[in-house]
């Protein structure tokens, strides 16, 4: 019989546990982890998910690792539980590691695979929606399944569009990571209107936006004057109004947002 893939070998690198677990408890006050978290996920992946996950991590039906894609949306202390105790009935076994390990693991994942890059941490979705709602005002603009305004992108399936490392950086510079379409547009008509909102498609010859008062308008060129596109992000910082734990929660909800089934 083929031995199962899912048995690796056991862990054989010990961190040094006084110097990690000061770094462990400054990174778990933050809202995204250390290089140094990402690297050790990185060489642990390697010796011991790569196997049946494979190197980008979507060798296994449904799971898509690098692009923060599971069966169902998980927050970090999920995938650790998931880790930790495994996955009986699709033949993933419980593996033990180090708290460092784990860690590193996970923020492996959550930097998208990317040793160099920014891993964001991912909270509650339960208690994000509470401030996606409130508290972080983001349903002013923003809309999700059916409910709220137009003036901002909807967001209803955004979940499994972009990965918890995009939501991360969306939302701490959101001026650096706006999209070209989603660029506030001022526009003024050769007969002296002023138009402002958002692009929805642009052509050679016309311009279809959503106005500030939620109007569709479409407009062909040889009618404008002007055209100018914002540099900045009306949206602020989530850092300005969430601490580091609520802006985990935060992305916690956003993951969870793949559309209504």
């Amino acid at each position: 019989m083929r031995p199962s893939p899912w048995l690796a070998p056991p862990i054989v690198c010990v961190l040094a546990a006084a110097s990690v677990g000061v770094m462990r408890a400054q990174s778990s006050q933050d809202h995204s982890y250390t290089t140094q978290d990402v690297q050790t996920g990185s060489r642990l992946y390697a010796a011991q998910c790569a196997q049946c996950h494979g190197p980008n991590g979507d060798t296994v039906s449904g799971i898509n690792l690098r692009r923060g894609q599971f069966r169902r949306p998980l927050s970090d202390e999920d995938l650790r539980r998931t880790i930790t105790i495994g996955v009986p009935g699709a033949g993933m076994p419980p593996f033990t590691f180090q708290p460092a390990e784990l860690e590193g693991l996970v923020a492996f994942i959550r930097a998208d695979f990317d040793v160099g890059g920014t891993a964001g941490r991912v909270g509650d979705a339960a208690r994000g929606r509470e401030l996606f709602e409130n508290k972080g005002a983001c349903a002013t603009c923003h809309r999700v399944n059916g409910k709220g305004p137009r003036v901002a992108p909807d967001l209803s399936d955004i979940g499994a569009i972009r990965s918890p490392a995009q939501f991360y950086r969306s939302l701490t510079d959101p001026v650096k990571q706006m999209m070209p379409i989603n660029r506030p547009v001022r526009i003024v008509t050769r007969d002296g209107r002023t138009i402002r909102g958002r692009r929805l498609n642009e052509d050679t010859y016309t311009v279809q936006l959503i106005d500030e008062q939620e109007r569709l308008v479409s407009l062909d060129k040889t009618d404008i004057r002007e055209l100018e596109l914002a540099k900045t992000s009306p949206m602020p910082p989530a850092t300005n109004t969430l601490s580091n734990n609520e802006v985990a929660d935060l992305v916690g909800y956003l993951v969870s947002l793949r559309g209504q089934l």
